[in-house]
């Protein structure tokens, strides 16, 4: 199914009867990997999967978007498709929208799998700070984004123009405070080996957030999956 969101075609499959469930992908993914999760739950809930805007079958923003920018339209799309106070489960980048729309949005509980939100300055590596150094040489403009093609990191190199610089914008953002106004109950799920991910930004969300607890399970970024019958089972016991 499609809607039309702030003037953007906007994809998502809705199935199933109860009380509603939201499910948000990480970034570069699209419905289908959310899709296990619903599957397991369509019995007894209504499940809402959504494209965001610039992956599957969703339109390309016209511009470069934030996490406010995808949590505005989140909360336009909810009302349209006419939600009421979901349950929310987001992995990684849908997770952080996920963040931000539960913080000043009413929701009856919220599930991160592998949702970094804390924003760390990093020690540059030499070639990341040559490529900073390029940028601002006359005339090299042209060379630095070319060199980021090779040197950033694999979802930058998969995305196009609009969605590099909106990926720059996404993984740049402090969530913390934002984790900080959640009252509502919230699991968060992270895999031991997840090197996207950091297992500290787990603890630390665990820390801030009011009623959070932190389940670990073996497997990498995608842990959700590699353990879904042990997820599900889980899930059946927090919703």
């Amino acid at each position: 199914m499609k809607v039309i969101i702030n003037g953007l075609e906007v994809n998502y499959e809705q199935y199933g009867e109860g009380k509603d469930i939201l499910l948000l992908h990480g970034w570069g993914q699209n419905i289908d990997m959310m899709k296990p999760l619903g599957d397991n739950f369509c019995n007894k809930f209504r499940i809402t999967i959504i494209d965001f805007p610039g992956f599957g079958k969703s339109e390309e923003p016209k511009d470069t978007w934030n996490i406010e920018k995808y949590s505005i339209m989140l909360e336009e799309f909810i009302k349209k498709v006419e939600i009421k106070k979901p349950i929310i489960m987001g992995h990684s980048f849908g997770g952080r929208v996920a963040i931000k729309y539960s913080s000043r949005n009413a929701i009856e509980k919220l599930v991160l799998f592998g949702s970094p939100c804390i924003r760390v300055q990093e020690n540059l590596s030499l070639k990341v700070k040559l490529l900073k150094k390029l940028k601002k040489l006359p005339g090299l403009n042209n060379l630095g984004e070319y060199m980021k093609k090779y040197i950033g990191s694999r979802d930058y190199k998969a995305a196009s123009p609009i969605m590099r610089k909106t990926l720059v914008e996404v993984v740049n953002e402090d969530l913390s405070k934002f984790a900080r106004e959640i009252e509502e109950p919230t699991l968060l799920i992270w895999g031991e080996f997840d090197t996207e991910a950091p297992l500290s930004d787990a603890r630390e969300l665990e820390k801030i957030m009011l009623d959070a607890a932190l389940i670990l399970l073996p497997g990498t970024h995608y842990a959700y999956l590699e353990n879904l019958p042990r997820v599900v089972d889980i899930l059946n016991n927090f919703i």
